[in-house]
């Protein structure tokens, strides 16, 4: 239920902090004294949007807080972990600021969150039910969710929403591979050439480096044949070349030793040195020997470059390994053209199976609501007869046609309101009045199934008085039964029915107007009423009246 709520720097309130109680809880209040106000700020909560002008204080941020006790809805506490918002077993605060600048914040148990996320919980622990809303009786969607409420559908809709999700990929599938296959099919011949152009190539992964490696040495081979040529020459094939002065050096060395002791093994070094000089040579010598030029090479080098370079150009890549990768992506994309056949029949199979399976549940939930719409038909009757409505007749229709996300029914509900009337859409033969009547009737029968902990109707029995006043405010007493009821109401008679009763006002000051609301003891209640029965003028007998409707 909704336990607190708190307002601050909203409109004409600077502050109100509000305790609400189980069961039916009534508001009332003079015309422009607030209410609406009130509504205003709660809708904040519910993900309305933000209007700057509502800041009362340009100097400082307004805030919307409402507690709710939670330890009933174990599906509001799964939604909540899903979505990583932190949760308390046993109460839910949810909290929309304002800034002056216009920045919009939400939070959940303290915790910053979207304003959708704030939304989608919210909806799942209030229901504002306004006149504006009575509108949605016109709706298709609304009356097909009555029927799936009633008939406790919640389980075998999201099961069958799955199942439709399916079917729908697998079409969205089963779609796009046709496109996909008539484009290629559109470019098979094409494709054929550009595959047929790199097969002949027969790149290999690394060529290209290759390549350009040989090219280089082929570029330059002049220069690298003289450079070999002067390395030579210095280390073995010239006059005074390092191997030559090398063997000197080790004879003057060998004589020097004969008198030395500690020479230092000094000629195995040199010999070392000389070992590795000449296997240099060796090796530079062989270079020289490979190295030679070769015009026809370096033009099929050339060649074969030119031609890769080219189709890295056209095809947009700057590999060879990105080419083989594109080379195997056409004969894949062509074995898919030889094998389209077999693709789309299977594609088709598998839709017309899922297809199956959604409609054997969009079958059930077709039973299951025309069963209930049968129920429904008596129950509502039963229920708006005593609201002033003697001659209601309904019928609620339940027609089958093609799968969507809700299954395959079109919901409508027909009245009749006077006799001999033929029965007809709400909207094209309801008052107002009536379909304020109609929609608290509904709100009454699905109350026991609504997942809700409170609901909140916003003068929803403007246009009534009398005894059908009484009905209606006995049948909202009835629905706080099962869940939490706050109703704002300039009807004494409904007003009377509350467990609580809050008062809402305006108050002036040196500077400004506030609007206020306070919980009436017993005594501020009968004069509440008493006002409401009989204006302004408050005697003993208008007293009298409230106590009476009281039951005091």
């Amino acid at each position: 239920m909704l336990k607190s709520l708190h307002i601050s720097n909203y409109a004409l309130i600077d502050t109100v902090d509000i305790n609400f109680h189980h069961g039916f809880n009534t508001i009332t209040g003079e015309t422009g004294a607030g209410k609406s106000i009130m509504l205003g700020a709660l809708s904040l909560i519910l993900g309305g949007r933000a209007d700057l002008k509502a800041v009362r204080d340009s100097g400082k941020k307004s805030v919307i807080e409402a507690s709710f006790e939670v330890s009933k809805y174990p599906k509001l506490k799964e939604y909540c972990l899903d979505n990583d918002i932190e949760w308390d077993d046993t109460l839910c605060i949810l909290r929309r600021e304002i800034a002056p600048a216009g920045r919009s914040r939400a939070f959940i148990n303290d915790s910053p969150v979207t304003l959708d996320l704030l939304s989608h919980v919210a909806m799942q622990l209030v229901d504002i039910h306004s006149q504006h809303q009575n509108q949605l009786l016109t709706s298709d969607e609304f009356q097909l969710r009555v029927i799936d409420n009633l008939a406790g559908n919640g389980e075998l809709l999201s099961e069958y929403s799955r199942r439709y999700a399916a079917y729908r990929n697998t079409l969205k599938r089963l779609h796009d591979t046709k496109k996909l296959i008539e484009q290629n099919r559109n470019d098979e011949d094409f494709t054929r050439f550009q595959l047929e152009q790199l097969d002949e190539l027969g790149l290999t992964d690394g060529e290209q480096e290759q390549l350009e490696h040989d090219r280089d040495i082929l570029s330059n081979i002049t220069d690298i044949k003289s450079t070999l040529s002067g390395a030579l020459d210095s280390l073995s094939e010239g006059t005074h070349n390092a191997l030559g002065l090398l063997a000197e050096t080790s004879d003057y060395c060998e004589e020097l030793s004969q008198y030395l002791e500690d020479s230092d093994n000094i000629s195995e070094r040199l010999e070392t040195v000389r070992i590795e000089l000449r296997d240099i040579a060796e090796t530079l010598s062989a270079y020289d020997q490979e190295f030679q030029a070769d015009p026809e090479e370096l033009e099929a080098i050339e060649s074969r470059l030119n031609t890769i370079y080219s189709l890295q150009q056209k095809h947009r890549v700057s590999t060879v390994g990105e080419l083989i990768t594109l080379r195997e992506e056409l004969r894949d994309k062509l074995d898919k053209l030889e094998n389209s056949t077999f693709t789309i029949e299977e594609l088709e199979k598998e839709a017309r199976r899922a297809k199956a399976a959604a409609k054997q549940l969009a079958l059930e939930l077709s039973q299951r609501r025309s069963e209930e719409a049968a129920r429904l038909e008596e129950t509502l009757r039963e229920t708006a007869m005593p609201l002033g409505m003697k001659n209601l007749r309904t019928q609620v229709k339940v027609s089958q046609g093609e799968l969507t996300p809700t299954g395959m029914d079109k919901v409508e509900f027909l009245f009749a309101f006077n006799k001999n009337q033929p029965l007809m859409p709400v909207g094209g033969t309801a008052s107002g009045g009536e379909i304020s009547r109609l929609m608290l009737s509904i709100k009454a029968i699905i109350a026991t199934k609504m997942q809700l902990p409170s609901i909140i109707f916003d003068e929803v029995d403007t246009g009534v008085s009398g005894d059908v006043a009484n009905r209606m405010g006995a049948m909202m007493q009835d629905i706080s039964r099962n869940i939490q009821v706050i109703t704002i109401t300039h009807l004494p008679q409904v007003a009377a029915k509350g467990n609580a009763h809050f008062k809402v006002y305006k108050e002036d000051d040196d500077e400004a107007t506030h609007t206020r609301i306070r919980e009436l003891n017993a005594d501020d209640r009968v004069d509440e009423l008493a006002v409401m029965l009989s204006g302004s003028k408050v005697d003993e007998a208008a007293r009298a009246n409230a106590r009476s409707l009281l039951n005091i």
